[in-house]
């Protein structure tokens, strides 16, 4: 039997990515998806910038301020479909670009999460350190009654168990 954990919580590398917007460094939790309105907001800005055009430009062209269009750019503001389409036609773009554009860069993102998922064999000397008694198999490690306890190492470690 092998003895595989993800890390301790809080040490570099491990965890949830810190780069994904809304996930927390140092735990465990699920990493969350990147928003679509930070995934549009990047795809709109990096387009206007391409063409180097200026926000109040492209605002005007599209009817709609330019404070808005910078929440918008920016992933502060959920803009409606209609102020999407408007802003896609100002920057000569089709709203199923800027869909399929979005579609690819949270593809993306989403393997990167997974890319970046470790798990590390331990050794004998780290799963002693871990708090696993090496006389005693890993699932009956801190067991007092019948029946095997979950593994635990350290307050905040994840351990998983593979045959």
């Amino acid at each position: 039997m092998t003895l595989i954990s993800t890390g301790t919580a809080g040490a570099p590398g491990l965890g949830t990515d810190e780069r994904v917007p809304g996930a927390r460094p140092g735990t465990f939790e699920h990493a969350r998806e990147p928003l679509l309105r930070d995934l549009v907001g990047g795809i709109l800005r990096r387009t206007r910038r391409e063409q180097r055009r200026t926000l109040a430009d492209v605002a005007a062209d599209a009817r709609v301020s330019t404070a808005y269009l910078s929440e918008v750019e920016r992933g502060r503001k959920e803009a409606s479909s209609e102020v999407l389409a408007a802003v896609c036609e100002a920057l000569g773009m089709r709203l199923v670009d800027l869909v399929e554009r979005a579609w690819a860069e949270l593809a993306l993102a989403l393997a990167a999460q997974e890319e970046s998922r470790r798990v590390r064999v331990l050794s004998s000397t780290a799963r002693r350190a871990a708090g696993f008694s090496s006389s005693r198999h890993p699932l009956q490690a801190g067991s007092t009654g019948s029946g095997a306890a979950p593994a635990r190492g350290r307050s905040g470690e994840a351990v998983l168990l593979a045959a």
